[in-house]
C-alpha cells in the first residue's frame, strides 16, 4: 500500500482524511455534492497512516447517514476490475468496515453490498467478518455455496480451507455452516475445523525455539539464525539468556554486548539493560556510534534496549544524552517524558519543538513527548501542542494530544473539546465528553446523541452518563 496523499489541513478534504470532529461539522455546513465527493475519496483510499491503530469506518458511515449519502461510488470501487488485479486489503478493507457500520444502522442496501461481495469478492473474508456481526442466520447461511466454491475438492483446496477456518476472525459462519445437513457444506467444513485443530496441535508439539540445556551461546546463535530469516529475536533471546546464564557467562555476555554478530549484540544488550548492569549505558551509547559507522542492527536494538530501562541512571545519562541528533538522543527525549522529574520540563519541552521543527507533526517520538507534556504539567507546551493537533494526520496522536491539553490548556473545554465531541476516536470523544464545555448548545445535544448511539463505545457513554447523569435527555 502507498503512503496516502493527505490534503491541506485547512480544507474539508484534509480534514475529513484526518478524522477531525471539524471535518464532519464542515462537510454538514458544506454544499452536499461536495461533502459526499470529498467523503468518497476517503474511504476509497485509505487516509490511514496505521490501519491497526487509528479509526475511520464509523467516523465516515455516521456521515454517510447524516449526508443521506447513496453507495453507487463504493460499489463501482468494490466490484471493479482492480478487485482482481490489486487484491489487497487495504484496498477495500475500509470501505468494507463502513458498509458493515451502515448495515448495523439499518441500511439494507450496505447490507445487500456486503452479501454480494462475500460471494464474489477478492476480499471475501473481510466481508464475511462484517457479516458475521451484523447478519442473520438466513443470510450467513445462504452464503455457504459461494463460499465453499473458492475452495476446488482437491488437497490443496481443503488445505486452503482448513487455514481460512483456522484463521478466521469471527468463527460465526463456519460455525452455522458446519450445522449444514448438505454433505458438501457441513460435512466439509467440519473436515476443515477438525483439520484447523490438528494442524494447531501439530504446531504446538513442534517448537523451534530454546530448550533446557542451551548454552549461552546457543541462545546468541538462534539469535543470529532468527536475523538470518529476517525475524528479530532479541527481546526472547534476552528472556533465555536470563534463565540460562550465570555468573561465569557474565564477560561472555559483556563481549558479545561490545563486538558480537548483530543477533548476539542485540540479545546481550538488551539482557544486560534488563538486570542493570553497570557497563550497558556505555556499551548502548558504543552500540550507535558503531550504527553509525554501518551497524545499523545492533544501533536499533541499543536504543530499544535504553527505551526500556526504568531506572534512575537510565534518566541520568538521558539528561546527558538528549540533545543528541540522532535516534539515541531521540529516545533519551522519550526516557525524560514517560520517567523524568519536574526539573526535566525544559529539556522534555525543548526536545517536543525541535522534534516538531525538524521531523514535523508526524513524527513517532512524538507520541512519548505528548505524553510527558501531560505527565509533567507543561502548560507552556499548548500552542506547539494545539499546532500539532492541526496538522498531524494520525488520528491515534491527536487523541494523545486531547489528554495533553486537557491537562495543560485553559482553554481546552471552550475551544478543542467541542470539536473532539465528532473525532473518529472513541478515545478522543471520551476525554471531549469529560471536559467539553456545556454552555455550548452543540454540546449536550452532541452528548445526548451520542449516548443514545448503539454503535458507540461504552467507555463513551460511561463518560457522559458520569457527566450528565444516568437520564442524558434531561439536560
Amino acid at each position: 500500500m502507498f503512503d496516502p496523499v493527505i490534503a491541506p489541513s485547512g480544507t474539508l478534504l484534509g480534514l475529513l482524511q484526518r478524522g477531525r470532529g471539524d471535518g464532519t461539522l464542515h462537510a454538514l455546513a458544506a454544499p452536499r455534492d461536495e461533502a459526499l465527493a470529498a467523503l468518497n475519496h476517503c474511504v476509497l483510499s485509505d487516509p490511514r497512516q496505521d490501519w491497526r491503530v487509528e479509526n475511520r469506518s464509523l467516523y465516515y458511515a455516521r456521515l454517510f447517514l447524516d449526508l443521506d449519502g447513496e453507495l453507487d461510488h463504493v460499489e463501482r470501487h468494490l466490484f471493479g476490475a482492480e478487485d482482481v488485479l490489486d487484491p489487497e486489503d487495504s484496498r477495500t478493507g475500509l470501505a468494507l468496515a463502513v458498509l458493515g457500520h451502515l448495515a448495523s444502522y439499518g441500511r439494507s442496501d450496505a447490507l445487500a453490498l456486503l452479501r454480494r461481495y462475500a460471494a464474489s469478492g477478492s476480499n471475501w473474508a473481510w466481508a464475511l467478518d462484517e457479516l458475521a456481526l451484523r447478519d442473520d442466520d438466513a443470510g450467513l447461511r445462504a452464503l455457504a455455496a459461494s463460499v465453499l466454491a473458492r475452495f476446488p475438492a482437491t488437497a490443496e483446496g481443503d488445505a486452503a480451507l482448513a487455514a481460512a477456518v483456522r484463521d478466521a476472525y469471527e468463527p460465526r459462519p463456519w460455525r452455522l455452516w458446519a450445522d449444514d445437513p448438505r454433505d458438501g457444506v457441513g460435512a466439509r467444513v467440519r473436515a476443515a475445523q477438525e483439520a484447523g485443530s490438528f494442524d494447531r496441535w501439530q504446531r504446538q508439539m513442534r517448537p523451534s525455539g530454546p530448550r533446557p540445556g542451551w548454552s549461552v551461546q546457543a541462545v546468541f546463535d538462534w539469535a543470529d539464525q532468527g536475523l538470518e530469516r529476517g525475524s528479530v529475536l532479541h527481546l526472547p533471546a534476552a528472556r533465555c539468556l536470563g534463565a540460562v546464564a550465570g555468573p561465569e557467562d557474565r564477560d561472555a555476555i559483556i563481549e558479545a554486548a561490545r563486538r558480537g554478530s548483530d543477533g548476539a549484540r542485540g540479545a546481550a544488550l538488551h539482557y544486560l539493560a534488563e538486570s542493570r548492569d553497570a557497563r550497558v549505558l556505555d556499551l548502548i551509547e558504543a552500540a550507535v556510534s558503531d550504527g553509525a559507522a554501518g551497524s545499523p542492527v545492533a544501533a536499533e536494538a541499543a536504543v530499544q534496549a535504553f527505551e526500556r530501562m526504568c531506572g534512575p541512571e537510565a534518566v541520568e545519562r538521558a539528561r546527558g544524552w538528549v540533545g543528541r541528533p540522532d535516534e539515541l538522543g531521540a529516545a533519551a527525549a522519550g526516557v525524560l517524558a514517560s520517567r523524568g522529574e519536574a526539573r526535566d520540563k525544559e529539556l522534555v519541552l525543548g526536545a517536543l519543538r525541535e522534534t516538531v521543527r525538524s521531523h514535523g507533526p508526524d513524527a513517532g517520538v512524538l507520541r512519548a513527548l505528548i505524553d510527558g507534556t501531560a505527565r509533567l504539567g507543561i502548560s507552556c507546551a499548548a500552542p506547539v501542542l494545539r499546532h500539532v493537533y492541526r496538522e498531524t494526520s494520525s488520528s491515534e496522536l491527536r487523541g494523545r494530544i486531547a489528554r495533553a491539553l486537557a491537562a495543560t490548556d485553559p482553554s481546552f473545554a471552550t475551544g478543542f473539546a467541542v470539536e473532539c465531541l465528532w473525532d473518529c476516536e472513541e478515545t478522543t470523544r471520551e476525554v471531549a465528553a469529560q471536559y467539553a464545555e456545556l454552555v455550548d448548545a452543540r454540546v449536550a445535544e452532541r452528548l445526548r446523541r451520542l449516548a443514545a448511539d448503539p454503535a458507540e463505545e461504552a467507555e463513551v457513554q460511561s463518560a457522559i452518563h458520569d457527566r450528565l447523569g444516568p437520564d442524558p435527555t434531561a439536560v
